[in-house]
């Protein structure tokens, strides 16, 4: 990551972005700080793990009592899950656009890195909207938070998951903000980097709560009898 920054800093060019004032703070401080924020969102993002690591234990284990209605059964809301389909597809197309505007960052292509970084939020914001709709139908339904343990796990485990993509949409708007002021892209390389870097996560997080949420009781049995939960 260090070298990186370096190499950004050494071979932006005027006209690829805002050079005045792009060598105001040091590469060797953009790369110290840099470093110590990849430290801060490794650690973060562990955290979150084991929060989420928690909780489908406890998924796996409610599972497994008699009064737990699946999803997916045929007249349940998971049977046809189209519209997590369509949620997904806006996640994969925000982390796609997050990783092409950090591949611009890295060569100092500041249109390209807005257009990635605009298009990246935009996404995201799409997949919390799409979130609240599922919701919105699963009360409708008649599937809300309280109607059965399988319900309310939904609520739970989308939940935390929309509540984590928003915090990452705080940090992806002060970013966006920066752009607006023209704050030299040398200087917000590394926060592309770990936007980028935490919408991969967040995406891979999610395929596999879509994956658990979206599958049938046999398959519970199974992943609980393999873990030792039965």
């Amino acid at each position: 990551m260090s070298r990186l920054l370096m190499k950004g800093a050494d071979s932006f060019e005027p006209g690829n972005g805002w050079s005045d004032g792009a060598n105001s703070i040091p590469p060797a401080e953009l790369a110290a700080r840099a470093r110590t924020a990849r430290v801060g969102l490794r650690v973060f993002l562990l955290v979150v793990s084991s929060l989420f690591f928690l909780f489908l234990v406890a998924f796996l284990i409610r599972s497994q009592v008699a009064d737990w209605q699946p999803l997916t059964e045929p007249l349940a809301p998971l049977a046809s899950p189209w519209q997590l389909w369509l949620n997904t597809l806006w996640l994969v197309l925000g982390s796609i656009a997050l990783q092409w505007a950090r591949m611009a960052a890295r060569r100092g292509l500041l249109g390209a890195t807005q257009i990635g970084f605009a298009l990246g939020g935009v996404f995201a914001l799409a997949f919390v909207l799409g979130q609240l709709w599922v919701w919105q139908q699963f009360v409708a339904w008649g599937y809300g938070v309280s109607s059965n343990p399988a319900s309310s796990f939904f609520f739970l485990l989308t939940g935390l998951h929309g509540l984590h993509l928003l915090g990452g949409l705080v940090a992806w708007s002060r970013t966006a903000i920066k752009f607006r002021r023209q704050v030299p892209l040398v200087q917000l390389g590394a926060s592309v980097e770990l936007c980028t870097i935490y919408w991969h996560y967040l995406l891979g997080l999610w395929l596999l709560l879509f994956a658990l949420l979206t599958s049938t009781p046999e398959t519970y049995a199974a992943i609980a009898a393999l873990c030792g939960l039965r």
